[in-house]
């Protein structure tokens, strides 16, 4: 268990590693692709740099690596032209590449957990039953924070900014974007808090 607990971060660290570069080749759209990929870019130094006072659970390495292929599978083809969105949207008969609508759950569902796992270590929060909507509200204002970017990125760029934007003519985009984030981050803290919980417990005390 302490093997994985050390191999697996860095296994899943090449990774995602590997995958921002190859993503990074021959993007859709430049901009697009540094715009959607900007949060890995920045994140994987910042955990780097905190590892050693602050090492995650394997849980949240996994779950944060699986929002990094996300996010840079969505920069390199956008997300209204990501392969498997419009697989789906041919499958199901859809109007709309749906990948975007995955990667706004996503960013309800993982930093559910990075948001849950900060406050239990951090903050005389664990245990209390006001963890689970403190951490639901950090997840919905994030969304929201994001959709605010998503508008002066429109403010700034105009029509370069709709490949980031990704509305694909929907003019209720913004609020199914922060509905599905707030549905992912109360899915994660149903299926993933008690493991959460037990991985944790594992860890050291944080220094």
């Amino acid at each position: 268990m302490a093997r994985a607990r050390n191999v697996l971060p860095q296994v899943l660290l090449g990774l995602v590693l590997v995958a921002l570069v190859v993503s990074g080749i021959r993007p859709y759209d430049r901009l697009t692709w540094l715009l959607e990929t900007v949060w890995v870019i920045v994140g994987v130094p910042v955990l780097l740099l905190t590892w050693r006072r602050f090492p995650l659970t394997t849980l949240l390495c996994g779950l944060l690596a699986l929002h990094a292929l996300i996010l840079v599978v969505g920069g390199h083809w956008t997300y209204a032209r990501t392969p498997l969105g419009n697989w789906v949207r041919d499958l199901f008969d859809l109007s709309r590449n749906p990948y975007d609508r995955l990667g706004h759950f996503a960013q309800g569902f993982v930093p559910a957990i990075l948001v849950r796992e900060i406050l239990v270590r951090r903050s005389p929060l664990r245990g209390s039953r006001w963890l689970a909507p403190l951490v639901v509200c950090a997840c919905l204002a994030f969304s929201a924070f994001f959709e605010l970017i998503e508008w002066w990125a429109a403010l700034a760029g105009g029509a370069a900014a709709d490949d980031f934007l990704a509305t694909q003519g929907d003019v209720w985009d913004t609020q199914w974007d922060m509905f599905l984030a707030l549905v992912g981050a109360i899915t994660s803290l149903v299926l993933l808090g008690r493991w959460h919980d037990r991985q944790v417990a594992a860890l050291p005390p944080a220094g």
